[in-house]
């Protein structure tokens, strides 16, 4: 693990040059390589190392955001705050601090990682910077306190925020504001906050609306959901996949027929179904019991123009899992890792229980060989643990020859 100096050294090397061998590797790459590379590394050095090397390039602010974001989630997996703190603050001496968005990419980094007072702090530390404070700022902070799940302090931040500095809400504002009252349990209360937009003259997207219907679904109160879906309509919102996967994701728990029926209205819309569209259907399939149905849905993603994402790989090795298919869920994991989609470890350790009592224990090796190398180091113990109690470790596995053998099997 880095020392909190080490890191500090890093950071501060990445906004001039850079200095190790592996470092200089990656700083030749393009952006789009490097978050190729990111998104595929989880060991947390590792990633800080990549983003280091590029964090001082020219590059555009969209794609530095997605950069440290990705890094910064790699290291709150790991628990590493301290880190976290350190890379950010370092960031601050960088001449770009008194330019807002560059401000805001911070603040939001630190929602990332749900440190919110180290983002309320950045915040109210912009008359330092010399940054000015509007909607882009504000709107950074209302997500910082919305990732870290701090709902029901959104709305109190979204009235003392705008009483101290001035700051026009805008739709985004609004949006973040009546997410958050869903998020509580309480999208009555993000009603009010439409109506009070409307009397603003504050535009009302279809992506606020199908927050509002989501929560409505969710609490069992239908009909107050579809009169919400049929206000948007009329009203002229652009309705898109993701409002119909709101719709689709409501009609996933009863019959597969009905997820079909949304997603055929959405292709009679011109609508393309997206891999989210086709995941809820598969759910619908495997709580049916049709796995044979799921998996013809999982195989033709490609045809559909879409592709499995960790979601995909999740629920159908959960439902294989539960229908005692497990070398067909190991196949599954497999595909899972070679596109970087791994299940999370409730899921996966199912999956090697069940190849154990299947006496499948090859494979049961190469699975738990696989994650230890993919899983962040905070979950590496409890992977141990697994594998001490199924009686999976051998002297084999300190033999090279005889583990490089087994790897090449998986």
């Amino acid at each position: 693990m880095l020392s909190s100096l080490r890191l500090r050294h890093l950071c501060t090397a990445a906004t001039t040059a850079t200095s190790t061998n592996a470092v200089n590797s990656t700083s030749s790459m393009s952006i789009s390589k490097v978050k190729s590379k990111l998104r595929s590394e989880f060991d947390p050095d590792k990633a800080l190392q990549i983003y280091s090397s590029v964090s001082g390039k020219d590059s555009s602010l969209l794609s530095t955001r997605y950069l440290q974001d990705l890094t910064v989630r790699r290291l709150a997996k790991s628990q590493r705050f301290a880190d976290i703190e350190n890379l950010i603050e370092a960031q601050k001496k960088d001449p770009k601090i008194e330019q807002e968005p560059f401000v805001s990419t911070l603040i939001r980094s630190y929602g990332q990682a749900g440190m919110f007072d180290q983002a309320l702090r950045t915040y109210e530390q912009m008359g330092q910077f010399g940054a000015s404070r509007t909607v882009i700022s504000f709107n950074a902070l209302l997500s910082a306190c919305t990732r870290s799940k701090l709902y029901g302090k959104v709305p109190v931040l979204f009235n003392d925020v705008l009483s101290k500095y001035g700051v026009l809400p805008d739709s985004v504002s609004y949006g973040i504001l009546i997410k958050s009252y869903c998020e509580a349990g309480m999208p009555e209360k993000g009603v009010e906050r439409l109506r009070e937009m409307e009397e603003k003259g504050v535009e009302v997207s279809a992506v606020t609306y199908t927050t509002l219907v989501s929560a409505f679904y969710k609490k069992g109160k239908s009909e107050e959901a579809e009169r919400l879906w049929s206000e948007m309509v009329q009203k002229g919102c652009e309705l898109d996949v993701a409002a119909y996967n709101v719709k689709v994701m409501h009609a996933q728990s009863g019959e597969p027929e009905k997820v079909k029926a949304i997603m055929d209205e959405m292709g009679s819309l011109g609508l393309k179904p997206d891999t989210i569209s086709y995941n809820y259907l598969i759910i619908s399939y495997c709580k049916s019991g049709m796995m044979e149905e799921a998996e013809k849905v999982y195989k033709s993603l490609e045809e559909y123009g879409c592709k499995p994402n960790a979601s995909t790989f999740r629920t159908l090795v959960h439902y294989l899992c539960k229908e005692g298919e497990y070398e067909k869920g190991y196949k599954i994991f497999k595909e899972s890792v070679r596109v970087h989609k791994i299940p999370e470890f409730a899921i996966l350790k199912g999956l090697v229980e069940g190849l154990v009592a299947k006496k499948k224990m090859k494979e049961a090796k190469g699975l738990i060989r696989t994650i230890k190398k993919k899983y962040p180091p905070n979950l590496l113990n409890a992977w141990k643990k697994v594998e001490e109690n199924l009686g999976l470790t051998s002297a084999n596995d300190s033999n090279p020859e005889v583990r490089e053998d087994q790897e090449a099997a998986v």
